[in-house]
């Protein structure tokens, strides 16, 4: 494991909307630059920035056409080379984002592959034998190429799969993975890895990781070989260099070679039920005032997969990413005030979507590269009330996507004046996570009161104990098997404790030292 994901924080970047230095309405690597004191100040130390190659931008940037090369709206490599640097100048640490499973079909390795000759691309991608030959059980493209055969899709149409094999090969034209040009694949994406590491990147979120190898079994066992594989490459070459998966089986994910996997938000599952959960039109997320959950709706689920893993890697809790609905528009300010509280207390490297920590809203917005019901959450972010809140200077009219400019609006201005805003208090719960190693350890949580029926729970991390009721009515908790407790660290709403009795206010948080 990385020494420097002890105490690691990520803030996740959406290079469109973080920050344009040069008016044109987009976002940049010097944007980026321009603000990373926000970032640390903030609290967090460590940023994953989305896709940022060369790209058509038909998915965001996850339609890759050069790996090499950055996207010339960002700027130059030169400009991300400085933006690593401006970053470990701050003792901070950058993820690109690797997408592994397919290109863009204008990628120069497709277009080789799509040609009638033989040559070296042919084998990159995966075809069929034949034009009528479907790839059965897979999406693919028939008709769109010279080559005599149909191409699978790793996900939307412009997405054609690369080629790691396999795992049981049944058809002429699907190759086992260790087939030597499934294994020249698996070498490319190293030389695409080294590429970036050298240039001095600090690791990878890896995009769709569990998509390399074709109809692999439940346990991911061929696509783990090769994340097994480029993970004994990086421990030899760069061992300080990072790997966070986005799978959500952590216990496939870390012995597949990852140090981080995401609790990401499946619909249904724990992590979707904490803040994001509408049941027949009505809002029944755990931190939702008027919600009958109990916590034990997640902990049944997140527990049993942290178990498996907890000595090994970590299991990272997120507030929200470019993928999912922002948690504004499920929560008011309180509700994510508890909600941020619990999450940036748990084990787990925690992730911070851009824009989250002001109450950043959603917005209904049509369809921009492939992003449908995500575009809302993809928005600029807003830096304070002068125009375009203050995320470029170009006319309104020529931004990427459109600012909030709707009543109410949070910016970043405005909340770092209100003690009482979302901002502050999430620069608060990050520095006591930062200085409290108990916080920083991964292995060491225990749930010590939840049940079924009730709405308030308590756990605890070594000499730290945590206690929340997310909902509108005072509780009291006399649970003798809880720690008694001294120095009250951090606190939403009123909590006390006298003579083994817990009282907590409504909607209410609270973190004790443990006496």
């Amino acid at each position: 494991m990385p020494a420097w994901l002890k105490d690691a924080i990520f803030y996740e970047i959406y290079p469109q909307s973080f920050k344009d230095s040069n008016g044109d309405g987009i976002g940049d690597f010097n944007g980026i630059i321009e603000k990373l004191d926000y970032i640390k100040e903030l609290g967090c130390n460590a940023i994953w920035m989305n896709p940022c190659y060369d790209s058509p931008f038909q998915d965001g940037g996850y339609d890759v056409r050069d790996y090499k090369k950055t996207a010339e709206r960002y700027g130059s490599i030169e400009d991300l080379v400085h933006l690593f640097e401006e970053v470990h100048k701050r003792e901070m640490h950058i993820l690109l984002d690797l997408v592994p499973g397919h290109t863009s079909e204008e990628h120069p390795w497709f277009k080789e592959s799509s040609k009638v000759e033989r040559n070296e691309y042919s084998d990159r991608y995966i075809w069929t034998d034949k034009w009528f030959h479907g790839a059965q059980g897979l999406n693919y493209i028939a008709g769109e190429s010279p080559r005599d055969g149909v191409y699978v899709l790793n996900y939307f149409k412009c997405q054609p799969a690369l080629n790691y094999g396999f795992l049981h090969p049944e058809e002429c034209w699907q190759k086992g993975i260790d087939d030597p040009a499934c294994l020249e694949t698996r070498e490319a994406l190293k030389d695409i890895m080294r590429f970036w590491l050298d240039k001095g990147c600090d690791g990878f979120r890896v995009d769709m990781a569990d998509s390399l190898v074709k109809k692999d079994d439940e346990s991911k066992s061929g696509t783990s070989e090769v994340w097994k594989n480029v993970r004994k490459m990086l421990d030899a070459e760069y061992p300080e260099a990072a790997l966070v998966s986005e799978w959500n089986k952590p216990q496939v994910a870390i012995p597949a070679g990852f140090h981080m996997d995401f609790f990401l938000d499946w619909e249904g599952n724990g992590y979707n039920l904490l803040m994001r959960n509408i049941v027949d039109g009505k809002n029944n997320s755990f931190f939702h005032k008027d919600s009958d959950r109990s916590v034990l709706d997640f902990f049944d689920e997140y527990l049993e997969k942290y178990e498996q893993i907890k000595d090994k890697g970590q299991y990272c809790l997120i507030t929200g990413n470019h993928d999912m609905i922002r948690a504004a528009f499920y929560l008011d300010v309180r509700e994510l005030k508890l909600a941020y509280s619990f999450l940036f207390t748990m084990p787990g490297n925690p992730f911070l979507y851009y824009g989250d920590e002001i109450g950043m809203r959603y917005q209904n917005l049509p369809t921009k590269e492939g992003g449908y019901t995500r575009t809302g959450s993809r928005t600029p972010m807003q830096w304070d009330n002068t125009e375009n809140c203050g995320f470029s200077t170009a006319f309104a009219k020529d931004l990427y996507l459109p600012v909030d400019t709707k009543p109410g609006a949070p910016n970043v201005a405005q909340e770092e004046q209100d003690k009482d805003s979302l901002l502050n208090m999430v620069k608060e719960i990050l520095a006591i996570r930062r200085r409290e190693a108990d916080l920083q350890e991964n292995a060491n949580l225990e749930l010590v009161y939840a049940k079924k029926d009730e709405r308030g729970f308590a756990y605890r991390r070594g000499s730290l104990l945590m206690l929340c009721n997310p909902s509108g009515e005072e509780i009291v908790i006399e649970e003798t098997s809880l720690p008694k407790v001294g120095e009250k660290l951090f606190t939403i709403g009123e909590a006390s404790y006298t003579d083994g009795k817990y009282m907590l206010g409504k909607q209410s948080f609270v973190l004790w030292k443990i006496a």
